[in-house]
């Protein structure tokens, strides 16, 4: 643990000196702190790496045992109101560890599409959630039956043959955006691909949106009202559920290593995004360095 400590940190340092213009900057008169922003983004996913999701159990961690590491670690109050505004350097890390990730493995054409609610509040407490609501909003999650107060992680990953595929798109949208326009307003380029997604993205014009792209769109048939859905309808469905299984499975995986869709301790819009970054930038750095 304690060379797995220390290897993060090297790599959070090399990132802040080749990226800095990127990374957020202190500009106070306070602008080289004892205890410093590479130490805090190294101690938020070393946390993670053990299996703790909350800033609280983090900072205890490090607090308990790793406190020779860091002699300046302040309280958890300063430690939190910090943490909160590391978006950017979260976005950036991720950025270049994406990159590294890209560089690792030839990729299929195929790109899969999806997304993931990032539930601030679920049920009959979604409708008087007040969290981040210049961000997000009550939603509907299908695959649950549920509604939500939260946003819409959104990913198009392309395919690795035996392994979890590669998030090339990442974007949040409010919970109420409809998958369909999330994507279309979006606008990512995909040419000359294969894009699987569900019943969602069945749309006529997304269609003709995509084959000026060159890009075709696989999707499950739709049921029209009464009527059943022929022999040659149903292999269709499932050879798409089958080749979009991998979607699901990294979103699955995600939720087990960051627990990100369980957003309900964040208290502003900065912790949220920090919750949803924070967490991704942790996805990326397992699946480059433990695949």
């Amino acid at each position: 643990m304690e060379n797995q400590l220390i290897q993060l940190y090297v790599l959070v340092c090399h990132i802040y000196d080749t990226r800095s213009e990127t990374c957020f900057q202190r500009l106070s008169n306070n602008a080289k702190p004892h205890f410093t922003a590479q130490e805090l983004v190294t101690i938020y996913l070393f946390g993670h790496l053990q299996g703790l999701f909350e800033k609280k159990a983090i900072h205890k961690l490090i607090d308990d045992y790793w406190r020779a590491f860091f002699p300046a670690l302040p309280a958890y109050q300063t430690f939190v109101a910090r943490l909160n505004q590391m978006e950017q350097t979260f976005q950036t890390i991720g950025s270049y560890l994406q990159q590294m990730l890209k560089e690792s493995f030839e990729p299929e054409i195929d790109h899969l599409l999806d997304s993931l609610p990032v539930m601030l509040a679920k049920g009959g407490h979604a409708y008087a959630a007040r969290v981040a609501r210049d961000v997000s909003d009550i939603g509907y999650c299908a695959s649950k039956k549920i509604y939500f107060h939260g946003i819409r992680l959104h990913a198009i990953a392309q395919r690795r043959c035996g392994a979890l595929p590669l998030p090339k798109h990442i974007w949040l949208r409010e919970g109420s955006v409809h998958d369909l326009r999330s994507v279309r307003e979006q606008e990512v380029e995909l040419p000359d691909s294969s894009l699987i997604g569900d019943k969602a993205y069945l749309e006529p014009i997304f269609q003709a949106w995509l084959e000026a792209r060159q890009t075709t769109l696989y999707a499950p048939t739709k049921k029209s009202k009464g009527q059943e859905l022929s022999a040659t309808e149903k292999y269709y469905n499932r050879m798409v559920s089958r080749l979009r299984q991998p979607i699901e499975s990294f979103f699955k995986w995600l939720i087990d290593k960051t627990d990100i869709q369980r957003a309900g301790r964040v208290r502003s819009t900065e912790g949220l995004m920090i919750h949803c970054f924070g967490k991704l930038t942790v996805a990326f750095y397992l699946l480059v360095f433990y695949p």
